[in-house]
C-alpha cells in the first residue's frame, strides 16, 4: 500500500442563455455534469476540496477531545487556528461541528500505525500528534502540537475530519504548507536541526507534484507565520456544505433542492447561482442593496427542469460593495425563500 493514494474527478460544463429583465444580464446552464472551474481561487465560498484520508486515520477520534495533541513529541512549537465554515449558511462560522486534525511527527511517522514496510517505526500503542475539537461561536478550534516533518511523496500537511454533531461526515480535507525559502517548512527543515529536524529539504515532494494536491492547493493553503525560537501559528479556513440556512420547512424537504452560495463571492465582472432541483421548479431571484431597495429581477418566476441549474449574472453597471439576492423556489412541497450576501469588487 502507498501513502499516494488520491482520487480526482474533472468535470465538464454545458449551457444555455436566457433574457433576463432589469439592470443585470443573467444565463442559465442546466448541469448534465457537475462544474470544474479553472482557476480555484475565485471560489472564496465554496466548498474546500475534498482529499483522501490516508493510510493513517485515526482509529477511535472520540477518545481523543483534546486541545494539546503534543504526546511525548519533541519538536517546534505549533499552532493550529482552523476555521469551519458553512457554504449552505451563506459561508459564516459554523458552530458546534467535530473538526478532528492528525499529522506526522517530525521524522514523518504517526502514531496508532507502524512496524510494516510502509512505517517501519512501530507506534501502534501512542497517540501522538491526533485530538478533536469541537468548533465555537466564531467556527474555531485551536491545536497546540509540533511542527509536523515530512516523508517521502508528501508535502508538508495536515489531515482535519469535520463531522456533523451527530457524527455524521461532512468533510475529509487536508492543509497545505506554504514553501518558499522564506517559509516555514523551509526554516523548520533547514534551519531547525537543534530542534531535532535533521532531514533538510534534499528529496522533498512540494505541493506542485505532490499527488493529493494535483488539483491544485488554492483552498487547501494555509497561512503560516512565527520562527523558530517563538514557535509558528497556522491559520486555515474550511468550507464544508453543512446544514442549509434555509429553515426548517427546507430543512424537511431538503432532497427537492438546493441553493449553493454563489460563486465567486466577491466578483468583479460575473458570479454564477448555483441550484439543484430535485423536480421542475420556479425559480425567482431578485437584487437588493443593503438599505432593502430593488435593484433588478436577474431571473423572473421561471420554470426551471430538475438538475443542477448554474444562473450567471454580470455585473454591468453594479458598483463595488454587498447586495442581498433574494431567491424564491416553488415547487409540489411549497414556497421556499433564501437570502444570499453578494460582494462585488
Amino acid at each position: 500500500m502507498d501513502r499516494k493514494n488520491f482520487l480526482k474527478n474533472s468535470l465538464g460544463l454545458a449551457g444555455i442563455v436566457v433574457a433576463a429583465p432589469g439592470l443585470l444580464r443573467s444565463e442559465i446552464i442546466p448541469d448534465e455534469k457537475s462544474i470544474k472551474t479553472s482557476s480555484k481561487n475565485v471560489l472564496s465560498c465554496s466548498v474546500t476540496n475534498s482529499e483522501t484520508e490516508g493510510p493513517f486515520p485515526t482509529h477511535t477520534p472520540s477518545s481523543l477531545v483534546q486541545t494539546n495533541i503534543v504526546g511525548d513529541r519533541t519538536g517546534v512549537a505549533f499552532t493550529m487556528n482552523i476555521y469551519i465554515k458553512n457554504t449552505n449558511g451563506n459561508c459564516e462560522a459554523y458552530q458546534g461541528v467535530l473538526v478532528d486534525v492528525w499529522h506526522c511527527d517530525k521524522d514523518g511517522n504517526y502514531s496508532e500505525y507502524g512496524g510494516t514496510s510502509m512505517q517501519q517505526a512501530n507506534y501502534t500503542n501512542n497517540h501522538f500528534l491526533r485530538g478533536r475539537q469541537t468548533t465555537d461561536a466564531n467556527g474555531l478550534v485551536s491545536f497546540t502540537s509540533i511542527f509536523p516533518g515530512w516523508y517521502q511523496s508528501r508535502a508538508t500537511h495536515i489531515h482535519v475530519h469535520i463531522y456533523k454533531p451527530d457524527g455524521t461526515s461532512l468533510l475529509v480535507t487536508q492543509i497545505a504548507f506554504p514553501e518558499g525559502t522564506t517559509s516555514a517548512v523551509y526554516n523548520v527543515n533547514v534551519n531547525g536541526a537543534s530542534y531535532g529536524y535533521t532531514k533538510g529539504m534534499t528529496g522533498y515532494t512540494y505541493n506542485a507534484t505532490d499527488n493529493v494536491f494535483s488539483d491544485g492547493t488554492s483552498n487547501e493553503m494555509s497561512t503560516v507565520t512565527g520562527s523558530l525560537s517563538a514557535g509558528y501559528i497556522l491559520t486555515h479556513t474550511i468550507f464544508v456544505a453543512g446544514i442549509s440556512s434555509l429553515g426548517t420547512q427546507e430543512t424537511s424537504n431538503h432532497k427537492n433542492f438546493k441553493v449553493d452560495q454563489n460563486y465567486p463571492n466577491p466578483f468583479r465582472e460575473e458570479t454564477v447561482f448555483p441550484i439543484i432541483l430535485n423536480e421542475k421548479s420556479t425559480v425567482n431571484i431578485e437584487l437588493f442593496d443593503i438599505s432593502g431597495r430593488k435593484l433588478a429581477t436577474v431571473i423572473n418566476k421561471q420554470k426551471l427542469s430538475s438538475g443542477k441549474q448554474e444562473i450567471k449574472m454580470s455585473r454591468n453597471q453594479l458598483k463595488s460593495g454587498m447586495y442581498i439576492a433574494k431567491i424564491t423556489i416553488e415547487n409540489s412541497q411549497g414556497t421556499f425563500n433564501e437570502d444570499l450576501k453578494v460582494l462585488v469588487n
